[in-house]
């Protein structure tokens, strides 16, 4: 069972250290293996893929071509899948449409006196990669919340992976979100071996330039490892929530909500921070209750046992330092009047307020993308948005007006870097525009 640790009198640090028990290196042996599958795929392609789906997967595709899943494969999919899930991806996409929208740019050009013309062009960044972890689990929602900002950046090719079960097949369901969220190609392709085909490209798989999407430890490392030869969007650890409480809380809404994050991972963390000692015990004993009907007991007790802790501290004060010391993935706040917390949080992905926002609701139906920074990435990156699939450009036009107008200081920065080069490019164009106004006069 989860910790149960008395802070009460305790400063920062100690709780710090108290707290401080999640490993953040990759094991080398995990990272050999997964360089040496990327390896593999970048030099025999498609032969590679095979061999990992029948390794890994436990799936022997007798062609190349049987890793994408075609247009029957995915009207079969519908039949297998209930009415309301499809309508509740309806109502999920529009949502997540709706909030995404809200973060397009658009290219700006600035125009000066002078007639120089400084902007910035935006565009969409034109082949992108989406991971979806499969095999014996179903993530539609993460199928939508990877591809709708994609589309709605403009992005013109989306490829989907994902692990297939023992039956080389993909669920019916994930197949349903990728056609739903408009998803250009599938293939039933997972681990690190996907990450390094779109990555450099097989036969089958098109090479594209950005990967988004979570995975287990092997498709993690291999995004760390392709980094540069195409971008991603972050390097993601396993999932995590931190409620903050104060007495105003409901504990079995609390606990509720610990036990969902412990369900996703036996690496996942899931911690409340308090300063009632009522409310942590009402906690404790309501996650005792709730677990016992819980379909993943095993994932959550040693989530809990591993990861999981109730700390109670003086001050909900001194619980939002905690918090931003941590930079959770997900950061509820249980607490009364919780928008006059909310600007004392520094680092978090996604914050939840108050007692009837869920992280639950965040992963599925909110609209806000549930792909957040783990692992304290959050003090530095953050969620996955239509900012993620543009790239800019800077946009420069200068007359000979104001060329002339910076151009002595530009050429005395140059010297001062001791490149002449630089500095004869800017002065060769004013010895031209003096030479041209000596023969006019």
């Amino acid at each position: 069972m989860l910790r149960f640790i008395d802070a009460r009198g305790k400063d920062l640090s100690w709780i710090a250290n108290e707290l401080s028990w999640r490993k953040r290196d990759f094991p080398q042996d995990k990272r050999d293996l997964v360089l040496n599958i990327i390896e593999n795929v970048k030099s025999e392609g498609d032969k590679a893929l095979l061999r990992y789906s029948e390794i890994f997967d436990k799936v022997k595709f007798s062609l190349s071509t049987e890793m994408l899943a075609n247009n029957a494969e995915i009207s079969n999919a519908y039949d297998n899948v209930d009415k309301k899930f499809i309508e509740a991806i309806h109502k999920a996409k529009e949502r997540i449409f709706g909030f995404h929208k809200s973060q397009m740019q658009k290219s700006w050009m600035i125009y000066e006196d002078d007639g120089s013309i400084l902007g910035q062009k935006v565009g969409p960044i034109e082949n992108v990669g989406v991971y979806v972890p499969g095999g014996r689990a179903a993530y539609p929602s993460s199928v939508l919340m990877n591809v709708i900002p994609a589309k709605l950046a403009g992005v013109k090719n989306i490829i989907m992976v994902s692990p297939p079960s023992e039956d080389g097949n993909l669920s019916p369901y994930t197949l349903v979100a990728a056609n739903e969220a408009g998803c250009d190609a599938i293939y039933k392709v997972g681990g690190a071996q996907a990450i390094a085909a779109l990555a450099y490209g097989t036969e089958t798989i098109p090479k594209v330039d950005k990967i988004v999407g979570p995975g287990n430890i092997y498709v993690t490392l291999a995004k760390k490892e392709v980094y540069g030869i195409v971008d991603i969007d972050m390097i993601a650890g396993p999932s995590e929530v931190l409620v903050i409480a104060d007495n105003s809380a409901n504990p079995a809404y609390v606990a509720a909500d610990l036990l969902a994050q412990a369900e996703h991972d036996p690496l996942a963390s899931s911690i409340l921070l308090t300063d009632s000692f009522e409310t942590a015990q009402s906690v404790f004993v309501q996650i005792e209750v709730q677990m016992k009907r819980m379909s993943k007991v095993k994932i959550i007790e040693q989530s809990l046992n591993d990861y999981g802790a109730i700390v109670v501290l003086d001050s909900i004060d001194l619980a939002i330092g905690t918090a931003n010391m941590i930079a959770p993935e997900h950061l509820e706040l249980c607490v009364r009047e919780p928008f006059q917390r909310l600007n004392s949080i520094k680092h978090a992905g996604a914050i939840f307020l108050g007692h009837h926002t869920p992280e639950a609701i965040g992963d599925y139906m909110a609209g806000p993308n549930h792909v957040l920074p783990t692992n304290g990435t959050a003090r530095f990156f953050s969620p996955l948005s239509v900012e993620h699939f543009v790239k800019k450009s800077s946009v420069l036009y200068f007359t000979n007006k104001a060329l002339e107008s910076i151009a002595k200081d530009a050429i005395e920065i140059a010297n001062a870097e001791g490149l002449s080069a630089h500095a004869n490019s800017i002065e060769v164009r004013l010895k031209q525009n003096d030479a041209i106004s000596s023969k006019r006069s």
